[in-house]
């Protein structure tokens, strides 16, 4: 008996579905570890030139050595950065359990780095505050002139821990019955704090000192891909996206509209009692 093989159009189409089934499901697995990659190639494209300068500077005795505060928040930020590759990688491979179980250490790591968030910044400026004091006339304008920018970052160090803060506290709430706004909304909560980051990637344009606007634009640019292929795979916005604007709109827009205010400057003294 001779069997047949059918190579009709129907049955090239219906490989043609499998591959391109094959290569959605790829997308689906693999879109949070560029994402993740994405994230930490900012933040190491900012830090890490930039803390190689400035230790140099310390140990030249250019400069004060940082606070030890800091370098338990960037121990943190960066535990936090890897543990977030892990855990996407981990899905995409299918080792659903065992993120599971390492997403646990998520639930120490993420309010320990809002703690030493709410330590660095009155930390830092009040560094820079008494180095202004203390500064001979020759270079006193200048450290002042540092001191108001110290008072600009403080709204970005503000709004990046309370939108970090929110968006964690719904990721985690949701990483039980809600694995699609779980696992986005971990990806960015981070958004909000790379502006710290692109600030020091000295190649990008910026609109700094006189606005923090590019910081943001830059921000939004790294969760671009992970936004546009949500909407071509599922032909619509996920809601994690709506309530990442909901809250990122009106925090940032109101950073803007204070930057570099008098009012704003005067109430940031206020708010670190000098």
């Amino acid at each position: 008996m001779t069997i047949a093989i059918d190579a009709s159009p129907r049955s090239a189409s219906f490989k043609d579905c499998l591959s391109g089934t094959s290569r959605v499901n790829t997308g689906d697995r693999w879109i949070y570890v560029f994402t993740a990659v994405c994230l930490i190639a900012v933040v190491f494209a900012g830090f890490i030139p930039d803390s190689i300068a400035k230790l140099s500077a310390v140990d030249a005795g250019r400069r004060a050595p940082f606070p030890l505060v800091l370098h338990v928040h960037a121990v943190l930020m960066g535990s936090f950065l890897l543990l977030l590759l892990a855990q996407t990688l981990l899905v995409a491979v299918g080792k659903r359990r065992l993120h599971m179980q390492l997403g646990i250490s998520a639930m120490a790591i993420a309010p320990a780095m809002v703690i030493t968030g709410i330590i660095l910044a009155p930390t830092m400026f009040h560094l820079a505050w008494n180095a202004a004091l203390a500064a001979p006339p020759a270079t006193k304008h200048q450290l002042q002139h540092a001191v108001s920018g110290a008072e600009n970052i403080l709204l970005r160090q503000f709004s990046a821990g309370i939108l970090f803060s929110v968006f964690m506290w719904i990721a985690l709430r949701a990483r039980k019955e809600k694995a699609g706004l779980h696992k986005r909304m971990i990806l960015l909560a981070i958004t909000p704090a790379l502006g710290a980051a692109i600030s020091r990637i000295g190649w990008l344009p910026t609109t700094m000192p006189n606005s923090s606007i590019t910081l943001d634009l830059f921000a939004l640019l790294t969760i671009t891909p992970m936004f546009a292929w949500d909407v071509y795979r599922n032909r619509s916005i996920h809601r994690a996206y709506i309530i990442f604007a909901a809250f990122y709109v009106p925090v940032v827009a109101s950073v803007h509209l204070l930057w570099n205010t008098a009012w704003w400057h005067a109430t940031a003294r206020q708010i670190m009692g000098v």
